[in-house]
């Protein structure tokens, strides 16, 4: 059945994401999504040129949409940069969880194929690192946090943190205790990047 939506990147997309839900990532085929769109397979390699590019893309927009709103909460300046350090660290946190548990087939099926398209999964880290280092160095321009290199602070907050954004811990993320047990972490690393007179 044709869709009604002109055939675009998004429309592609859309029922891409909609077939990995159905066969998986291992039995997924260019030939399934054009079947979802009531299309020729060539339609949909006029906009991806390979099934390689299709699935990168798909991986790139699972990502995006599961942390939009990580890049606002790390630009808000109403909130002071440790309140703002706080809430990035907790929404990151929560962005994991929901994606792991909210829907555990296609979180699954995406985690296979971020390991297929390790460049997608390198820039995300890249830009989740840039937005802690925004935040780091309005701390250090307001002087609420100790001069240091934003870059590297940001690495090592990322990697503190790592049990509570790393896949590889989602088992432990719906206990009581986890969430806790990361608010004390934020303090501590609060305490450690805080200015002293």
């Amino acid at each position: 059945m044709t869709t009604a939506r002109p055939l675009d990147a998004e429309a592609i997309l859309t029922a891409t994401e909609a077939v990995l839900r159905r066969h998986g990532p291992e039995k997924a085929t260019v030939r399934d999504v054009a079947r979802a769109l009531g299309v020729s397979h060539a339609s949909v390699y006029r906009h991806f040129p390979s099934k390689a590019a299709l699935r990168e893309a798909v991986t790139r927009r699972f990502i995006a949409r599961a942390h939009e709103s990580l890049g606002p909460l790390a630009g808000d300046t109403r909130l002071a940069p440790p309140d703002r350090l706080r809430a990035w660290l907790t929404a990151l946190f929560t962005c994991k969880r929901n994606m792991t548990y909210e829907d555990p087939e296609l979180f699954a099926t995406y985690s296979i194929l971020v390991a297929e398209h390790r460049t997608a999964a390198t820039d995300h880290v890249a830009d989740l690192l840039g937005q802690l280092s925004g935040i780091i160095t309005d701390g250090i321009r307001t002087g609420d946090f100790a001069p240091t290199d934003p870059t590297a602070t940001a690495r090592t907050l990322f990697n503190a943190t790592m049990a509570y954004h790393h896949p590889a811990h989602a088992p432990d993320w719906q206990s009581p205790e986890t969430e806790p047990a990361l608010q004390s972490v934020c303090t501590l690393l609060l305490t450690g990047l805080t200015a002293r007179d």
